[in-house]
């Protein structure tokens, strides 16, 4: 008993240890959320520096994501032999030369869709009159249009004025004639080339740029890591390979989808009669490149002119099924085969990052925002101070499935948690989920509590939410319960490999039963493990921490129980468990009784859990799911209980001795 105090003393150290530590996380939590503010006032630099210098940076950013996409096709070429200068210029000639035929083809398919519009002025008429004659029987467009002429009229009406006698004549003003003199040549081209001047100037700009970043390509890496990770140089590295990576598979791999999307619609609109089918197959491989409002661009264009060129609706009809087709198939078939599309980027982190880039670079940025948002979030993943953009942007979960599942059942909500719950039961076994899941979860609840964060009317929410989550989970280890032997098969035909955390043994013919240590927590905790133990084949029940008390603990029933566990989150109970477990031992002598400590990190060891076993009576001891279900159902035989013997008063067993003696005597006579 002795050695039990100071185990409680140690951890009322620890408690102490805890609280400094809790001190000290709160004090580095100040620090880091100042430390913030720099980094906030450095972006918001950024930002503003990014926008009023667009001409300068806008070049440079398509250079490198140009640089980006270029890079493994120059890579390539080395590793074949192509010496680095013809690699480099053969590489972006072809590029370039791609770009330009690309660029002059869509604009001679403009010119020639601005020559032929007029043509189709008749049909768009035609369809608007009919639309509006069929609107229906009361002519409701007419007589809403008749009303707005009509209030625009006598709004515009000059109001009439009472002349009290008549004014003379104003006098008629000379007429100004403006004589125009024809523009020479010079000046005539003069015009032609200004315009022309600013874009040819960025494509040679860029093209200079990719040029120079490709030849000197592991020289600016090697500056950069100079520049800003020269301390780490893995991280460094480790960055500068995801975002290259990141990048040059989502420009590589988007192509191709926009390609397999562009070429089966240009056919398909040509097949169908419409005018142009190149230009808009061609414009689709473009716009698809930006993030949700691309393919709607892209088809608004073609179904305008579908709904222009025919007189009747049979064409606009098939033109939309087309894009219909066309939307089901790249989405569900070509990206997810290509999956190297994918970005890393949360939905609404996309569309967000497309309207920032279009406010700040316009059209340009709207097509550069997702490359230049996954190298933001690239930043965040290996730089701690812009971790919160990899937070923000992001598609990966920030909270762990623990923490996720704890405030789901904070939030009281039961269904989006069970739906959790079933998404990670996909992939591994009830038992697992509560012992690396649900169980660290209520720890994060008993932990609030003990620190006064929690209330009891939320630790009451808590385990209410809990029991709605074992419940609707019920029907899945019904399932389990079911696969148990097939399992058992497949793990006995593995050979030798090394034995399953979670392979339990069977619980057939086993009694067993689980009870909440202190608190509604604890006896969530024990409705998981009975549950568990129901799975495995045992007689398994649960009850809550109320029958220990000592008016209740009289009217358990124990009779031919194999086992009782005491189900405990809080270390404190571990001061009254002695006495609980001597009653349950008195009131069950051929039950094991144990208790389950649960701790997701920092259990104690084998000889100061032995020590507790020692001090406590107990049959076991254990501190996780897989433990406890085996030693439940275990077949060893339970200790003897070792009753202590007071002194309570110098003679008092020989009085009581005399005393029984006589009370024999007096019922002899």
């Amino acid at each position: 008993m002795l050695k039990f105090s100071r185990g409680i003393d140690r951890d009322r150290a620890a408690t102490a240890g805890g609280l400094q530590q809790i001190a000290f996380a709160r004090g580095a939590a100040a620090a880091a959320q100042q430390s913030r503010l720099p980094t906030l006032v450095a972006t918001a630099a950024t930002v503003a520096v990014l926008y009023f210098a667009r001409d300068v940076f806008l070049p440079l950013a398509i250079a490198i994501l140009l640089t980006f996409a270029l890079a493994p096709l120059v890579s390539r070429l080395r590793r074949v032999g192509c010496p680095r200068s013809v690699a480099v210029i053969g590489t972006v000639t072809t590029a370039f030369l791609f770009l330009s035929a690309f660029g002059v083809v869509i604009a001679m398919q403009v010119s020639e869709v601005a020559q032929n519009l007029p043509t189709y002025q008749y049909n768009i008429v035609e369809k608007v009159r009919t639309l509006k004659e069929t609107g229906s029987e009361s002519q409701i467009l007419e007589r809403i249009g008749r009303v707005i002429e009509r209030i625009s009229t006598e709004i515009s009406r000059p109001e009439p004025e009472m002349l009290a006698s008549p004014e003379p004549a104003p006098e008629a003003k000379p007429l100004l004639v403006e004589i125009f003199s024809p523009q020479r040549p010079v000046e005539t081209l003069k015009n032609i080339i200004n315009p022309l001047l600013g874009p040819l100037a960025t494509t040679g700009l860029v093209i200079v740029v990719v040029i120079f970043m490709l030849f000197e390509r592991e020289e600016l890496r090697d500056r950069f890591i100079r520049l800003v990770g020269y301390g780490d140089l893995h991280r460094t590295t480790e960055a500068l390979q995801d975002a290259g990576a990141r990048v040059g598979r989502y420009l590589l791999m988007q192509l191709v989808v926009n390609i397999t999307y562009g070429i089966p619609l240009a056919i398909g609109l040509s097949l169908l009669g419409i005018p142009n089918a190149v230009l808009w197959g061609m414009l689709a491989i473009v716009l698809r490149f930006v993030p949700y409002i691309g393919p709607v661009i892209a088809a608004a264009l073609p179904l305008f002119l579908a709904f222009a060129a025919a007189p009747g609706w049979s064409l606009l009809v098939w033109t939309a099924a087309l894009f219909i087709v066309l939307e089901l198939l790249s989405n569900n078939v070509v990206e997810p085969w290509l999956y190297g599309s994918r970005t890393g980027l949360s939905p609404l982190a996309i569309i967000v990052a497309a309207i920032f880039w279009a406010w700040l670079w316009g059209p340009v940025g709207l097509v550069l925002s997702t490359p230049l948002t996954v190298c933001l979030v690239v930043l965040g993943r290996h730089v701690p101070q812009f971790e919160f953009l990899e937070i923000l942007l992001g598609n990966e979960p920030v909270l762990d499935p623990k923490e996720r599942l704890y405030q789901r059942l904070l939030a009281g909500d039961p269904d989006e948690a069970t739906d959790n719950a079933e998404d990670m039961l996909e992939e591994k076994y009830l038992v697992e989920f509560y012992d690396t899941v649900a169980i660290p979860a209520l720890l994060l609840a008993e932990r609030d509590r003990a620190r006064g964060a929690l209330t009891n009317a939320q630790a009451a929410q808590i385990a209410q939410s809990a029991n709605t989550l074992i419940a609707n989970l019920e029907e899945i280890a019904g399932e389990e319960e079911g696969e148990e032997e097939t399992g058992a098969e497949a793990q006995e035909s593995d050979g030798d490999d090394d034995a399953d955390e979670y392979d339990l043994p069977p619980g057939d013919g086993k009694s067993v039963l689980c009870v909440g240590g202190r608190s509604g927590l604890d006896d969530v905790t024990a409705s998981m493990l009975a549950q568990t133990l129901w799975i495995q084949g045992a007689d398994a029940a649960h009850a809550g921490h109320e029958v220990l008390k000592a008016g209740n603990i009289k009217a358990l029933k124990l009779e031919g129980r194999n086992a009782v566990v005491l189900s405990v989150l809080d270390r404190d109970f571990m001061r009254h468990a002695k006495f609980t477990v001597r009653r349950l031992k008195r009131m069950a002598p051929a039950a094991r009784v144990g208790i389950v400590l649960w701790q997701e990190d920092g259990r104690p060891g084998t000889a100061e859990r032995d020590q507790l076993i020692e001090s406590l009576q107990a049959d076991f001891m254990v501190f996780g799911m897989g433990d406890a279900v085996r030693e439940a159902l275990s077949d060893e035989l339970p200790r003897s209980l070792k009753l202590a013997h007071p002194k309570i008063a110098p003679g008092y067993a020989m009085r009581r001795s005399k005393r029984a003696d006589r009370e024999s005597t007096v019922k002899a006579d």
